[in-house]
């Protein structure tokens, strides 16, 4: 390995876990040919994993061997430097709040905005899609996980599934979700009124 390459894996190091790596942070080590060469050898010796042209991240490295960063980290550095908010998929929700085992082979982030963007992980393979405004209400906390996974489950089984999701929430959340009902769709607000219908009901 030589020196840039070394100076550039130590720097890479000292970040959190998902971090994005251009070449452009690195150009105080070495003129923009050589960052460029050494950070594509890095990837193809498996010691950076490229993420995207020019964006490149640190494996992960356990005893138990090397894996790609977590998706949901290296999505939070990437959406930091997009400038646009991105939030796990309807699927991906309802999995993290316990209402479906179901987890697509390749991982979605909703966008705001139209893209058709791809991100490799390794071998896995992370697409953007573009999603309406209210499934970004209350972005990652719980009850926004709440909101994108009632919406993968639609108006035909998501009522099926208030009861659980009712009780896997905090108290907190739940008032959360109930308070920008306004926000959502006519289905998915009669019935959050119908659920609390029944508990007021006992």
């Amino acid at each position: 390995m030589t020196a840039l390459g070394a100076q550039i894996l130590e720097a890479a190091g000292r970040r959190p876990e998902g971090s994005l790596l251009a070449a452009k942070e690195f150009l105080a080590l070495g003129k923009r040919d050589a960052v460029d060469q050494s950070l594509r050898r890095l990837a193809s010796r498996g010691q950076l994993v490229k993420i995207t042209r020019g964006r490149y991240a640190l494996p992960v490295r356990s005893r138990f061997g090397t894996r790609p960063p977590a998706p949901e980290l290296v999505m939070a550095h990437l959406k930091t430097e997009l400038g646009e908010q991105l939030v796990s998929s309807g699927v991906a929700a309802a999995n993290a709040l316990g209402l479906t085992t179901q987890m697509p082979v390749q991982q979605t982030f909703l966008s705001r905005t139209k893209s058709r963007k791809r991100y490799r992980l390794g071998k896995q393979e992370i697409s953007l899609r573009q999603a309406p405004r209210w499934q970004f209400l209350l972005a990652d906390r719980p009850a926004g996980q709440a909101i994108r996974a009632l919406a993968w489950l639609g108006p035909d089984q998501a009522g099926a599934a208030l009861p659980k999701l009712r009780k896997a929430l905090p108290t907190p959340e739940w008032d959360a979700l109930l308070a920008v009902r306004a926000e959502l769709p006519t289905w998915l607000v009669e019935l959050l009124n119908e659920q609390e219908a029944q508990v007021l009901r006992g």
